[in-house]
């Protein structure tokens, strides 16, 4: 059974490793989709502080990941299609928007699962990056750029 999950991935962190660990007990491999700094730009502010090939790299590195595969465009049908996946893994943000309605229609049409999990608002790329600079802050010290 494939499991497979998307997201960027930038600054690895626990509950990036509790999502994917979480998905390793639903099947016996999974796949992850890294989005490209193309894509992430087009729902996030800034993109991500760890290249691509980078945050490829850690997740391959990581023994609960089979599969690492980017993604240049904000759809995940091809992606779902290619690996031939039963389950796909989303996050309790996951919205209404045009690309996430195409992939939950093509997933019920193809007789496959959709598994929605809760983050831990403890843990986020952009609440660690927050952190850090607010440090520098209070620290008096410059933030390079």
């Amino acid at each position: 059974m494939i499991v497979y999950t998307v997201g960027t991935f930038d600054l690895l962190h626990v509950g990036h490793l509790a999502l994917l660990n979480h998905c390793k007990k639903l099947g016996n491999q999974v796949a992850v989709g890294v989005a490209s700094d193309e894509v992430v730009n087009l729902y996030k502010p800034n993109v991500p502080v760890i290249p691509l090939k980078q945050r490829m790299e850690m997740l391959q590195a990581l023994s609960c990941v089979d599969i690492v595969r980017p993604y240049h465009e904000l759809e995940y049908v091809s992606g779902c299609r290619e690996l031939n996946v039963d389950i796909f893994v989303i996050g309790e943000d996951w919205g209404s928007n045009p690309h996430n309605l195409a992939v939950e229609a093509y997933l019920k049409d193809a007789g496959k699962k959709i598994v929605q999990v809760r983050y831990n608002p403890q843990t986020s790329s952009t609440g660690i990056k927050q952190r850090v600079i607010s440090q520098f802050k209070s620290a008096g010290k410059p933030i390079l750029a």
